[in-house]
């Protein structure tokens, strides 16, 4: 695979990942009546909006999605690959915590935050391929 197309996926994933921030972050604020991410008890966005895990650090946790996403796809219009993949390990990591914070302290699923977390998962892989070395 090429690294222009690699950084073109990579590009685009970002950006689904901000869009994905952006619909978290506005339910946060302003609590719309209809909430497309409610599904049920078990599978719903309301830890991340509302609940336990809502503010990381005294932030709006999807603050912390947009700003990464934000930087990764700027990284890779400026084909900064070493910063491309810091961001997304740290994005990784991030995400991990708040995964297990959902499925083992809240018991609850997330749909949206799954995408981010998807996103990424590939994004990090894809950043590794970027930054391999070529023989």
């Amino acid at each position: 695979m090429k690294k222009k197309n690699i950084y073109l996926y990579i590009r685009i994933l970002s950006l689904l990942g901000i869009l994905l921030a952006i619909y978290l972050l506005w339910e946060q604020l302003f609590h719309p009546a209809f909430q497309p991410c409610k599904i049920n008890s078990t599978v719903n966005c309301d830890a991340i909006i509302s609940g336990a895990v809502s503010k990381t650090l005294g932030l709006p946790t999807p603050i912390y999605g947009l700003v990464g996403y934000t930087i990764i796809f700027f990284s890779t219009i400026f084909y900064k690959k070493k910063l491309m993949l810091g961001m997304a390990a740290f994005g990784l990591v991030f995400c991990l915590w708040i995964a297990y914070r959902e499925l083992f302290e809240l018991r609850v699923v997330c749909p949206v935050c799954i995408g981010c977390q998807l996103i990424m998962i590939t994004v990090f892989i894809l950043s590794l391929l970027v930054n391999k070395k070529e023989k």
